[in-house]
């Protein structure tokens, strides 16, 4: 007698607006309006181009099947192929993805690289699942989205809680399903399967790279700065290590179980090491503990959010004593609070800017396995930091003539690039 296996529900409706979709739309719309966009263009730039939904079965390791709601959103694709990550976590929503997406579109648009803008995530707790349960996870959740995916289309990277492992299991299936080895699919891979040295590093490099550039416009240096960092994870880790061999003290960090607090400095080294054996952050008993919320207020030189969207809000952002906001996340500044940060003298230097690190290097990745030509680290290096430096200073140039905040700058540069490329394909047929 066959027994049927137990089935739990996963999809649940989705919110009447997500708050994250909500900002991307009010930061389009103010940038839209700046430019004078004509309705027709702004009409398209406002609404992805393909949305798709998926609520996918997978056997758990005690026989039992859950169903999954995952997302893939391909936003724009009028500069290239899209291009964004996937992350598996609680709290991934349609709305959610939809600005990711978005923000994707721009960061590409602004770093001049040719891609459009795509997102992806599972709605699932990651912690709670067992290796073998993630793979199966992620090759339905591959098998799924692979009607819009490919290296010519749509190309998937890592984001929240996926990682190297995550998207080599996403390559073979994908390879497997169309019948060939094909690397190109997805950047972020292990360098075994294609992927590029540097990548890794990219997001939370590039953002350390960026607060360089931004300490030196101001005329200051980057040695003796203090800084703090809100999420330990892949972009936090590699940002404090490239700072603090900048010469900066990082006197700060967190993860979701809380953070460290020295005025004198931490040593990353010694919180990576401990965070590569699995302990949480509060566990480490050299240092004083303090909150993720006391962290975004404490007196420093540089704050690095780079956890989860809408940290600093307008309930909290009086609050923040950081002389200057470098965004490792995407999407942790609301409008009100950049208003009130603005007013502050705070100078913020937005995510799309400052975390375009990993697509930049994503791209090279891309590129290297189109060719079959591999480059080293030190390459991928000079090539990552050329283009961030580049971009940089076009924000600084147009910022002078404009007279605005630095994010504001970035989003004209970014969705002017995307509306002249529609423009000059036009409309089909």
């Amino acid at each position: 007698m066959t027994t049927e296996p137990a089935y739990t529900a996963g999809p649940t409706s989705e919110p009447a607006e997500d708050p994250a979709y909500a900002i991307a739309l009010t930061q389009f719309n103010s940038t839209a309006d700046r430019l004078g966009l004509d309705d027709g263009v702004r009409m398209l730039l406002s609404v992805p181009k393909r949305e798709l939904t998926v609520n996918f079965p997978v056997t758990m390791d005690n026989g039992s099947v859950q169903v999954f709601t995952g997302y893939r959103i391909q936003h724009n694709v009028v500069r290239g192929p899209a291009k964004g990550g996937i992350r598996y976590h609680p709290q991934v929503s349609l709305g959610e993805v939809r600005a990711l997406a978005m923000w994707m579109t721009w960061k590409c648009a602004l770093v001049d690289i040719p891609y459009g803008g795509a997102k992806g995530g599972v709605k699932c707790d990651p912690k709670q699942l067992s290796r073998s349960e993630l793979e199966r996870l992620t090759r339905r959740y591959t098998s799924e989205i692979s009607i819009i995916i490919s290296p010519e289309s749509d190309i998937p990277a890592p984001d929240v809680n996926t990682n190297a492992q995550v998207m080599a299991w996403i390559m073979d299936t994908y390879s497997m399903n169309v019948g060939h080895s094909t690397p190109g699919v997805v950047t972020g891979k292990p360098l075994e399967l294609g992927g590029s040295h540097g990548r890794e590093e990219a997001t939370g490099r590039g953002a350390a790279i960026i607060a360089g550039e931004a300490m030196n416009h101001m005329e200051r240096q980057i040695e003796g700065t203090t800084v703090a960092i809100q999420g330990f994870g892949n972009v936090g880790v590699h940002a404090a290590r490239t700072l603090h061999n900048m010469g900066a003290s990082i006197i700060a960090v967190s993860d979701s179980s809380g953070g460290l607090y020295n005025p004198q400095g931490l040593d990353p080294d010694e919180l990576i090491t401990l965070r590569s054996e699995g302990a949480p952050l509060v566990e480490f008993p050299k240092y004083d503990r303090i909150s993720n919320q006391e962290l975004l207020e404490l007196p420093c030189d540089i704050l690095v959010p780079s956890a989860l969207e809408n940290q600093i809000t307008v309930s909290n952002a009086d609050r923040v004593r950081a002389k200057m906001i470098v965004e490792g996340a995407n999407g942790p500044t609301t409008p009100e609070a950049d208003a009130i940060l603005y007013n502050n003298g705070v100078t913020v230097v937005p995510d799309i800017l400052a975390n375009a690190g990993g697509v930049v290097v994503s791209y090279f990745e891309w590129v290297q396995d189109i060719q079959f030509h591999f480059w080293d680290l030190s390459e991928v290096r000079e090539k990552m930091q050329k283009v961030l430096t580049t971009a940089f200073s076009e924000i600084v140039r147009r910022q002078e003539a404009e007279r605005l905040p630095m994010r504001d700058v970035a989003l004209m540069l970014g969705v002017e690039r995307v509306a002249k490329a529609f423009k000059l394909r036009g409309v089909y047929p």
